[in-house]
């Protein structure tokens, strides 16, 4: 049997490759930042052959730590951030532009139209979603309507749109056109109930069905590698699924009640609800989970659009630190923040308050403000948009939470989980492998592939590495959340 399951998780700031063997250990993950492009306030874009290129390299690299060749990979599975939404050539597989991106702040006046006539309600109960820029529905549309005779070619069946997910898997085997279930989900296209596409709704968003890829399971084989120059011809790519479906998966959340939240650009908190879909009153997102084996689950999902883009922000933005790393020995210098309070709604507000014009906003500085008080600030900034998506989602699914799971590359920093614990009041628990994300896609594909025989077999490696209690006095808890409430109605 081949050594490894390869994982490409391609997210908004950088591509990582992982390779994983039988019992879950990571044997090379290898990460590559690629540019942001920010053509003007509110939009954000990223160039496609710049995320290819950052495959490439990353897979190789990997190979490389991993003492592997191509021919060691058994099977391939990818997760994606979801919504940026891509378009390309079907004759070359060259993009038509840059993809927007799913933080792109740019059709904020359609989806407005759309809730001024009344659409929402009708738009939610078809795909769990709300109308929001966060989407790809419009997103397409845009494209479709302001870069030259797309449209046309669209129509003609010259052209294909995806997630990225699709992207990755069309240059991986040649040419598969096909997403899964999870990122289909997050579109507005689809329908939640049948898991195909909507013509209602490909009509209101003014989409031509040619243009759009085949929905398929999130574990079956889609195709096989393809006149690649980093991997042989004939591996399988057979596990798929959206970034946040496929760290829930990757954290073993199989049974109904199970929860995770990933801190990465954004924070994401999902929550797995069975095989029907919850449709939420709170601002909360129905979704599609997975769809494994002849079984589908359903999540309730919160997303907080910036996390660790918070901490970026205070590198790139303001200079304040040169690694992200250091935010946390930076906040450590002061025993609390000084009473400022960050909202970091640097792209808006997600759930449960769905504000895409709001802005960031930093309360109460004073002349003894600090670059110390802003790092944890930021950090608390960070834990309270969680608090805000676990207290809708506690009320919503009738479940508390008696634990919270976390992963992503925020969940490294001790003092912001520690926050996260404090205000929730329940233990935060971290596994051994962070990078679930990738786990997730490689666990599907594994078991698509016959690497893992069975749900149980890998729910027995899943290890932790530490246990988060709560330790904050209930006074400091409530004066912070209400310094939180008034930043945020600022914002």
């Amino acid at each position: 049997m081949s050594k490894f399951v390869l994982a490409i998780d391609q997210g908004t700031t950088g591509t990582t490759a992982v390779l994983l063997d039988r019992k879950l250990a990571v044997r090379a993950a290898v990460n590559q930042e690629f540019p942001q492009h920010f053509p003007r306030p509110g939009w954000v874009e990223h160039d496609l052959e710049e995320i290819w290129a950052s495959v490439g390299a990353t897979v190789r690299k990997a190979l490389r730590q991993a003492g592997g060749r191509g021919r060691d990979v058994a099977a391939i599975g990818i997760t994606n951030q979801r919504e940026t939404t891509a378009l390309w050539r079907r004759g070359s597989g060259r993009p038509v532009g840059r993809a927007i991106v799913w933080q792109d702040r740019r059709t904020t006046d359609a989806c407005a139209a759309l809730k001024a006539a009344g659409k929402e309600p009708w738009v939610r109960q078809r795909t769990g979603l709300v109308l929001d820029p966060y989407f790809s529905a419009t997103k397409l549309g845009w494209l479709l309507d302001h870069v030259k005779e797309t449209r046309r070619d669209a129509e003609a069946g010259r052209l294909a749109f995806g997630t990225i997910d699709s992207f990755l898997c069309w240059r991986l085997t040649g040419g598969a056109h096909v997403t899964d279930v999870s990122n289909a989900s997050r579109t507005l296209l689809m329908n939640l109930e049948t898991r195909r596409w909507d013509d209602a709704l490909l009509q209101l968003f003014e989409v031509p069905r040619a243009v759009l890829p085949e929905i398929r399971s999130s574990s079956e084989v889609y195709g096989t590698t393809l006149g690649l120059d980093f991997l042989p011809d004939g591996l399988p790519v057979c596990g798929m699924a959206g970034d946040q479906q496929a760290a829930l998966f990757g954290q073993a959340c199989f049974a109904p009640g199970d929860a995770k939240c990933t801190y990465g650009t954004g924070a994401f908190l999902l929550q797995n609800v069975g095989p029907r879909p919850v449709h939420s009153s709170r601002g909360l997102l129905a979704t599609v989970a997975w769809e494994a084996g002849g079984e589908v689950a359903y999540a309730l999902e919160g997303s907080s659009f910036i996390a660790g883009a918070a901490v970026q922000w205070l590198r790139d933005g303001l200079g304040l630190i040169a690694t992200s790393a250091e935010i946390e020995p930076l906040a450590r210098k002061v025993k609390d923040s000084g009473g400022l309070t960050f909202a970091p709604a640097l792209a808006g507000l997600g759930a449960p308050h769905w504000r895409p014009e709001a802005r960031g906003v930093i309360r109460g500085i004073d002349r003894g403000t600090t670059a110390a008080h802003l790092a944890r600030a930021t950090l608390e900034g960070i834990a309270l948009s969680v608090f805000d998506l676990a207290e809708a989602m506690r009320v919503e699914s009738g479940q508390p939470f008696h634990d919270f799971k976390v992963d992503g590359g925020a969940s490294r920093n001790n003092l912001l989980m520690q926050v996260q614990a404090d205000l929730l009041g329940v233990p935060v628990v971290r596994p051994k492998v962070i990078e679930t994300t990738a786990v997730g896609a490689a666990l599907l594909a594994g078991l698509a592939s016959g690497v893992w025989g069975s749900r149980e077999e890998v729910r027995r490696v899943w290890r932790r590495d530490r246990r988060f209690t709560p330790r904050m006095e209930p006074t400091d808890r409530e004066a912070m959340l209400v310094r939180w409430r008034a930043a945020v109605r600022s914002a």
